[in-house]
C-alpha cells in the first residue's frame, strides 16, 4: 500500500473516528443520565360554572396491542419507515433535510423521526431552529436508551396531533365513531396522513386534500409491502363518512374555552407542573352553559363550513372577570388558533368609548360640541391628515358628544383626541388594562391600533362595573383526584374609573340604538332596535379589515369579531354578522337570565335636551332626549354649545 493510499485512509478514517466516539459519547451521556418519566394520563376534568362535567381531555392511553395494525403499519410507513433499526434519529433524513434546507434558504425540511416527534410533543416547542432540532435529536436518544421502540410507538400513537384532536383514540372516535382498534384501512390510512400538516390536512376542513394525502400513506405502505395492490385499490376508492364531532361534549366550540383553561392553569403557581403530570385533576371553570349555547346558536346560524370570514367571541361577568362563553373560531378541527385570546386586530370605533371616558374626566359633558364637517388637521412640519365619516355625512353644524357617540361621527373623535392630547387616551387604555403597543398618533381615536379582544373585553368590563377592574379569568377552583382544594380564584376588584361619569358614559352609549338621533344621519346600530328588549351600552368599530362591536348591561359584556386571518378585505355582504351575532347571543341570554340596568347616582341629574347639539331643549324643542350630567355640569337654558374647532398645534399639543 503506498503512501498515498494510506493517507487517504487516514484522512477518512479521522471523521468516522469523531463520528463513532461521539456517538459513543452521546449514548453513554444518555444511559447514565435519568430515565424521563413520561406520564400516560394526564386527564383533565373540566367542570361548568355548576358543577358539571363538560370535557374530558387527554383520558384514554391506549395500549399498542389496542391499536389497530393498519394504524402502526400506516404510522410506520409515512413517518419513519425505518423506526425499528435507527437509534433515535435517522442520519440519512438528516443529510438529505440539511442540503434541501441549504438550498432553500430555510429550515422548512423535516427529518425528524417517530422518537424525535414523541420527545417535541413531550418536552420541546414546535420552532423550527437548528437549537431545536439538536435537543429533540438528544431527547430522541435519550428515549431510545429507556424505553423500547413499542413504547415510543405508543406514546406517539398516543399524544400526535391529528387535526386538532389528540392521541389516536381521540381522533378515531372523533372523525369516525369509533375506537382505535376498529379502524380500516382506509380509515387508518387517512388518518396517519394527518400529522404532517395537522390543519391542511384534517378530513374536516378539506376532505379532498385529506384524501390526496391518503393516497401518498398508501402508496408508501404499498412499497413497503405492508399492503397488496388490490388493497390499495378498495381503500383507495372507498368512500368515508366524517364525523367530525366529541362524544363527551354537548357544545360545538368547548376546545377553544378548554385550551384557554389548560393555558391557565400553567400560569397558576398553587398547582406545580408535577400535580398536574400526575392526572385527575377536576377543574371547576367559569363556563356558563346559557351564555355557551346561546353564543353558539347565535354564531351558528349565521356561520356554516362555506363561511370564511372568521368569527371570535367572549362573553365575561364583568362583576367578577369570569369567562361565561368563548369562541375561538369558526371550526376548531380547521384551526385550533384562538382569536379571542390570541389575535391582534384593529378595533375601530370601539376605542372611542375610551376616549370620551377620558374625555369626562377632563371636564366634558354629554353636550360638550364640535363641530362637525369635512376636516383636515393640519401639523407643525407640513403634515396633515383628513379623516372621513361613514357615508361621508356631517352635522354641518355643533354635534354634541352623545349624538358623536350615535353616529360614530370620525371628526369629533379626532378633535377630541388631539384637544385632550394623544397621551391621554393611550394612558386611559393602559389603566384599563391594554397592554398592546398604541401608536401616538391622531388616528388612534379612530381604532387602528391593533388590541386582542380579550383586552378590549376586560376594558369594556370596566364601564359594566362602572369603574371597577377584574381581571379575567376561565378557572374558578381546582381539586386533585381526591377532592382536595389545590386552588382557589380570590376574585379581587380594584375602583379604577369614576363610578358617576361611568354611568353617564353608559347612558350615552345607549344612543346608537336611539330613534329619537334619527336625523342628518342614523345611529349606527339602530338596525339592531327591533330585536332589543333589554337596556344594553353597545358601540361597533368597522375597518377594511376586521368588524367589531362591544355591549353590556350590569350584568355581562359581550365583544363579537369578524375578519379574516389573512386581513382580506371585509365585503359589504358580510358587515351585519357580528351585529347578528352579538344581539341574538344577548337576547337568547337574558331571556333565560335576569337583565338590569344601573341606578342613576346621587350626584347625576338627567336634563331633557335637544339631542343633536346637546342644548337645554325649551317647548318649541319638537325632538328630545334626556341627557345625564354630573350636579351643576347640566347646560343652561342659553346652550353650553361652544366651537372648539381650531387648527391644532402639534408643539404644544393643544388646540388655538
Amino acid at each position: 500500500m503506498n503512501k498515498k493510499v494510506k493517507k487517504i485512509i487516514k484522512i477518512i478514517s479521522i471523521p468516522i473516528i469523531i463520528f463513532i466516539l461521539g456517538n459513543l459519547g452521546i449514548y453513554i451521556y444518555c444511559f447514565l443520565t435519568p430515565k424521563m418519566e413520561i406520564n400516560k394520563s394526564q386527564s383533565y376534568y373540566l367542570y361548568d360554572n355548576e358543577s358539571k362535567l363538560v370535557s374530558q381531555t387527554n383520558d384514554e392511553w391506549i395500549p399498542l396491542d389496542k391499536i389497530s395494525k393498519n394504524v402502526i403499519d400506516a404510522t410506520i410507513s409515512t413517518e419513519d419507515k425505518y423506526f425499528y433499526k435507527h437509534i433515535g434519529f435517522d442520519y440519512i433524513r438528516i443529510a438529505k433535510a440539511f442540503v434541501t434546507n441549504i438550498i432553500k434558504g430555510n429550515k422548512s425540511e423535516g427529518a425528524s423521526t417517530i422518537t424525535q416527534q414523541y420527545a417535541r410533543n413531550l418536552f420541546l416547542n414546535f420552532d423550527k431552529t437548528w437549537e431545536r432540532k439538536l435537543d429533540e435529536a438528544l431527547l430522541a436518544v435519550e428515549l431510545e436508551v429507556h424505553y423500547t421502540k413499542d413504547e415510543i410507538l405508543e406514546g406517539y400513537l398516543n399524544t400526535i396531533n391529528y387535526g386538532g384532536v389528540f392521541g389516536i383514540e381521540e381522533a378515531s372516535k372523533y372523525y369516525f365513531g369509533k375506537s382505535s382498534k376498529d379502524l380500516s384501512l382506509a380509515e387508518a390510512s387517512l388518518l396517519a396522513g394527518i400529522p404532517q400538516s395537522p390543519n391542511n390536512y384534517s378530513p374536516v376542513k378539506n376532505y379532498n386534500l385529506s384524501k390526496e394525502r391518503q393516497k401518498i400513506v398508501l402508496k408508501l405502505m404499498l412499497n413497503n409491502k405492508k399492503i397488496t395492490k388490490e388493497e390499495y385499490e378498495e381503500a383507495l376508492n372507498t368512500e368515508l363518512k366524517i364525523i367530525g364531532k366529541k362524544e363527551d361534549s354537548n357544545y360545538i366550540s368547548i376546545n377553544y374555552f378548554r385550551d384557554s383553561v389548560l393555558e391557565e392553569l400553567k400560569t397558576i403557581t398553587e398547582v406545580p407542573a408535577s400535580t398536574i403530570e400526575t392526572g385527575g385533576l377536576k377543574i371547576y371553570t367559569t363556563l356558563d352553559a346559557t351564555a355557551q349555547k346561546s353564543l353558539e346558536d347565535s354564531v351558528y346560524s349565521y356561520i356554516n363550513d362555506d363561511t370564511k370570514i372568521e368569527t371570535a367571541a367572549i362573553m365575561m361577568d364583568p362583576n367578577t372577570g369570569e369567562v361565561l362563553a368563548l369562541i375561538g373560531g369558526n371550526n376548531y378541527s380547521k384551526s385550533q388558533f384562538n382569536r379571542a385570546t390570541k389575535a391582534k386586530r384593529q378595533v375601530g370605533s370601539t376605542m372611542k368609548p375610551l376616549l370620551y371616558y377620558s374625555a369626562l374626566e377632563s371636564g366634558f359633558t354629554s353636550s360638550s360640541s364640535f363641530t362637525s364637517e369635512k376636516t383636515t388637521f393640519t401639523f407643525s412640519g407640513g403634515k396633515s391628515y383628513s379623516p372621513k365619516n361613514y357615508n361621508d355625512r356631517y352635522a354641518e353644524g355643533p354635534l354634541s358628544m352623545e349624538a358623536a357617540i350615535a353616529y360614530s361621527d370620525n371628526i369629533y373623535a379626532v378633535k377630541t383626541h388631539l384637544f385632550l392630547g394623544e397621551n391621554n387616551l393611550i394612558n386611559t387604555a393602559k389603566r384599563l388594562g391594554i397592554t398592546s403597543n398604541l401608536s401616538e398618533v391622531p388616528s388612534l381615536a379612530l381604532g387602528t391600533s391593533e388590541i386582542s379582544l380579550i383586552e378590549m373585553t376586560s376594558a369594556y368590563s370596566c364601564f359594566a362595573s362602572l369603574g371597577y377592574k377584574t381581571t379575567p379569568h376561565f378557572i374558578k377552583k381546582i381539586e386533585d383526584s381526591k377532592g382536595n382544594i389545590l386552588y382557589e380564584n380570590k376574585e379581587e376588584k380594584e375602583l379604577l374609573l369614576n363610578p358617576s361619569l361611568t354611568y353617564i358614559l353608559n347612558e350615552m352609549l345607549t344612543s346608537t340604538y336611539n330613534k329619537n338621533f334619527i336625523n342628518y344621519n342614523y345611529p349606527t346600530l339602530i338596525s339592531l332596535l327591533p330585536q332589543i328588549t333589554h337596556k344594553y351600552a353597545i358601540k361597533s368599530g368597522t375597518t377594511d379589515t376586521d368588524l367589531l362591536i362591544m355591549g353590556y348591561n350590569k350584568n355581562v359584556v359581550l365583544g363579537v369579531w369578524n375578519g379574516y386571518d389573512n386581513n382580506t378585505k371585509i365585503d359589504s355582504s358580510e358587515y351585519s354578522h357580528h351585529k347578528n351575532i352579538w344581539i341574538d347571543t344577548m337576547e337568547s341570554y337574558f331571556k333565560q337570565k335576569e337583565a338590569s340596568w344601573y341606578e342613576i347616582p346621587n350626584n347625576v341629574v338627567g336634563v331633557l335636551t335637544e339631542p343633536i347639539t346637546g342644548a337645554l331643549a325649551t317647548d318649541e324643542t319638537q325632538n328630545k332626549e334626556m341627557f345625564f350630567y354630573l350636579k351643576g355640569t347640566e347646560p343652561s337654558a342659553e346652550s353650553n354649545y361652544k366651537d372648539l374647532e381650531a387648527v391644532f398645534q402639534e408643539e404644544n399639543n393643544s388646540n388655538t
